[in-house]
């Protein structure tokens, strides 16, 4: 899907130079920009991130309900 986004032109000059710089096109460093965005904010960039989330909290879940609650004493 294409969407056009607008940069002030010191901010596309900087992207255009860190492009060459790491030999990367403008959309590959797109992609590691919302890539890390969606990170910082706990969503699945793709299927085998959801996939390793949901797996660690199905474990998190057993391990927790596999545990004993011990009993709270109150104070008189």
């Amino acid at each position: 899907m294409r969407k056009l986004i607008a940069f002030d032109d010191d901010t596309f000059d900087k992207l255009k130079q860190l492009g060459r710089d790491r030999m990367a096109t403008f959309q590959e460093l797109a992609d590691e920009a919302f890539a890390d965005l969606l990170r910082k904010h706990g969503i699945p960039v793709d299927l085998k991130d959801a996939l390793r989330r949901s797996a660690a909290l199905t474990k998190t879940s057993a391990q927790n309900s596999a545990r004993p609650r011990s009993s709270r004493h109150t104070k008189s």
